[in-house]
């Protein structure tokens, strides 16, 4: 475990310069505590990294999905699905029909809902829009048009409360991959981590999904910027999450070389400087902003970004 900061990586440094610390008199300012359950796998596309984030106070944080600070340098990017190793016949499976349908639509954002022909979990989630509400999906994808060319930058499983989120791509790539999960909102555990969520709004005005949970309380999330380097997500909560984590962070590692999270940063209440071990060393640390990512290439999801939790308060 190393306190030099430089060994994070290049978007960490920069946030770190360009977003100081909150200072130690802000009262609503917070640190959380991080908890690794991650467990060994050699199966490159098992979520065996598991980092939850739990706070009895916490109701505001971001999220940031950041390019990887080697992204410049990648000129072939892999991104199919690797299944050596990977036994998934235990898996649970219900069955459905497939479906697609865009819900929102205008010039520059639309939101698309999908159903697949099988999923882990039966249930059946209402997304609503405006007055319309419609039924049934396993993904939710917002869509944005940007000079020219249409993207798919954040995704929702509605039955299980995943999310993924990816920034532009950057100039040298036409394109970038998904790599690692979160979860918002009271995290339990039934065969795998998940969010309970009774019902999802999406509100294009202010571009914020508005989550009703089955075990009482509600989210939002909104998406607050959205460049080449970055997305950057706003989360409230309407009331903490005393009794499990509020957030979670869901990822795979294999080796240094294939994964999608092969390091875990951390920055304690008041200090300007980091603390880093490889993710499946880490144990647990008090963190007032968490990095997760890679400081060399992967051969799965080479230029997935790099994910961020920050500015836990306890107000929303």
């Amino acid at each position: 475990m190393l306190r030099a900061a430089s060994l994070i990586g290049a978007s960490v440094l920069m946030m770190a310069v360009l977003d100081p610390p909150v200072p130690a008199h802000a009262a609503e300012a917070l640190a959380v505590d991080v908890v690794n359950a991650s467990e060994p796998t050699l199966c490159a596309e098992k979520d065996n990294v598991y980092l939850k984030l739990i706070s009895p106070h916490a109701r505001s944080f971001a999220i940031e999905a950041v390019h990887p600070a080697y992204v410049g340098t990648i000129l072939v990017d892999r991104w199919k699905p690797d299944f050596t190793n990977c036994d998934m016949s235990g898996d649970p499976v219900f069955t459905f029909e497939k479906r697609r349908l865009t819900i929102y639509e205008t010039e520059e954002w639309w939101l698309v809902g999908l159903t697949f022909p099988s999923f882990w979990r039966p249930n059946q989630v209402p997304v609503r829009v405006g007055n319309r509400v419609e039924t049934g999906f396993h993904l939710l994808q917002l869509w944005t048009w940007r000079d020219g060319r249409a993207d798919e930058v954040l995704v929702l499983y509605p039955a299980d409360g995943y999310w993924r989120a990816r920034p532009l791509p950057p100039v040298n790539l036409r394109w970038s991959a998904y790599g690692s999960s979160f979860l918002l909102g009271p995290v339990e555990t039934e065969a795998r981590p998940f969010v309970d969520i009774r019902a999802v709004a999406f509100d294009p005005a202010t571009l914020s999904f508005t989550l009703d949970f089955v075990r009482g309380g509600s989210a939002t999330l909104r998406l607050q910027k959205l460049d080449q380097e970055r997305i950057a997500l706003d989360v409230a909560l309407d009331a903490p999450v005393a009794d499990r984590p509020f957030a979670a962070l869901r990822s795979m590692f294999v080796t240094e070389g294939n994964a999608d999270v092969a390091h875990v940063g951390w920055r304690t209440m008041g200090s300007h400087s980091w603390m880093r071990a490889p993710v499946m060393d880490f144990s647990r640390a008090a963190a007032a902003e968490l990095w997760a990512g890679r400081l060399v290439p992967s051969r799965h999801n080479t230029s997935a970004p790099d994910m961020v939790f920050r500015e836990f308060r306890a107000a929303p």
